[in-house]
């Protein structure tokens, strides 16, 4: 749909950016996401687009800290548009760098510090703070701004969301989502094995039961350890049967054209910490394989 010819495409976009909070899921799913994201890859907000990302972004910090309230919607939804700005970015070379990086900043404070971690709200629809920040985190390791520290940072988030303690389930494909997310990263090739490993190793070491003296650690596995290790066995698994690139998406098919670089390590590397979650579940190989430093 085009820019209708008798509203100010700023007056649209205003209401459309207030729509996203809204607890109708057809303004939010089915008119004011859908728009706002035609019309970014239609071009129509080339010229102003990062005066409009910094608007946006700062929808981010709405009401940041609250659970259990409609503000998660805002936030989310925020995620979401932004996904398509940096995706529109990637495609035409459009923003400077400190832009994108500002907005990676933000993006990764808010999804680490968002406690609203519910998936689909009765009566109103998804909410899906951490499936659609998982998105988002995957638009910015596509971009071409971020190397290989900006790239270990977002590993760094995804690691850091999910061992935050938490009491809530994620089982809304949150755990795809962010796999998907990391193997955009991987897929770069610009992070070493050496620093990867580890960073799987960490993971790994959340899916454990603490050790207690003689003291009952509670039920287990705890919410934040169900969710590393389901984590873990999705990303095991796109590890093991490749994934592809998102539909439409410029240089995806080229990306996602073979298996993940060092496939072979990381899925052993993976493999590993599966194992040892479930030690008598899974049978264990005779040797065992160091963790490389990243040092």
């Amino acid at each position: 749909m085009q820019v209708p010819s008798d509203r100010s495409l700023n007056d649209l976009t205003l209401e459309l950016i207030d729509m996203l909070a809204s607890p109708d899921p057809e303004q939010r799913d089915g008119i004011a996401f859908p728009l706002l994201a035609t019309w970014i890859h239609s071009g129509e907000y080339d010229t102003l687009l990062r005066g409009f990302g910094n608007g946006v972004v700062t929808g981010l910090s709405n009401g940041l800290g609250n659970s259990g309230d409609l503000t998660v919607l805002r936030r989310s939804y925020t995620a979401l548009v932004l996904t398509e700005i940096v995706t529109r970015d990637n495609e035409m070379q459009l923003l400077p760098a400190g832009t994108v990086m500002g907005w990676g900043d933000q993006a990764t404070s808010w999804l680490i510090r968002e406690k609203d971690l519910r998936g689909w709200i009765p009566d109103v629809g998804w909410a899906h703070a951490v499936a659609n920040g998982a998105d988002l985190l995957g638009a910015l390791a596509r971009s071409p701004h971020f190397d290989k520290l900006e790239l270990m940072v977002l590993l760094d988030v995804i690691a850091d969301r999910l061992l935050a303690p938490t009491d809530h389930v994620l089982y809304h494909g949150e755990d795809d989502r962010l796999a998907y997310a990391a193997m955009a990263v991987l897929h770069r090739d610009a992070v070493a094995p050496n620093v990867v490993e580890p960073w799987i190793a960490r993971l790994g070491a959340g899916t454990r039961r603490p050790r207690t003296r003689g003291k009952s650690s509670g039920q287990w596995p705890s919410p934040t350890a169900y969710n590393t290790s389901r984590f873990l066995r999705a990303l095991h698994l796109q590890l093991a049967l490749g994934v592809k690139g998102r539909s439409g998406v410029a240089g995806d098919d080229t990306l996602f054209a073979g298996p993940s670089p060092h496939r072979a390590d990381l899925l052993l590397a993976a493999i590993e910490q599966i194992r040892a979650e479930s030690p008598w579940l899974f049978t264990t190989p005779n040797v065992r394989r160091p963790v490389p430093s990243s040092r």
